[in-house]
């Protein structure tokens, strides 16, 4: 009889409709040494529910709201402040201005032929690399022709229609 209060008392618990004398008793149940084996699954939950009512918080904490008061808050507008004084800084003390136009002039040639064969071996060098990407689009040629042909195909199809009037 005890059994089947106790099963009883396990639906009614899963179900959340138990009311505290029940529950007790259901811990009271599974404290005990011998539990019905089809419901030791129970038993841990029960077990710790009954221990951890005994757990106790045991760190001070502090009921001054004052200490709350006093500690100082990060503020984020420095980060700003500092960002902005470090970008200053580097603008003020960056490299000074070329003040000649010789600076400018890298690279530059003196002979005009020198400089006209180096124009022409650099788009030589430029033409032969274009035309190795322009050698595989060469397929788009027959794509114009298929398309072509589907035109016909179209004129075929109207004038059918046009006969067999569809």
């Amino acid at each position: 009889m005890v059994l089947n209060n106790i099963e009883n008392l396990l639906e009614k618990y899963e179900k959340g409709e138990t009311s505290i004398k029940e529950e007790q008793a259901l811990k009271n149940y599974f404290s005990q040494e011998t539990v019905a084996p089809h419901l030791e699954m129970y038993k841990p939950m029960f077990v710790y529910f009954s221990e951890s009512k005994q757990e106790q918080f045991t760190k001070t904490l502090p009921l001054n709201p004052d200490n709350y008061r006093n500690k100082k808050v990060f503020n984020y507008k420095w980060i700003a402040v500092a960002a902005v004084a470090v970008l200053m800084l580097g603008i003020y003390f960056k490299e000074p201005v070329v003040s000649s136009y010789e600076d400018y002039v890298y690279g530059t040639y003196d002979d005009p032929e020198e400089a006209l064969n180096e124009v022409t071996k650099q788009l030589a060098m430029i033409s032969t690399h274009f035309n190795k990407g322009v050698s595989t689009v060469n397929y788009l040629d027959k794509v114009n022709e298929g398309t072509e042909a589907l035109g016909y195909l179209n004129e075929i199809e109207s004038a059918t229609s046009i006969i067999f009037k569809n």
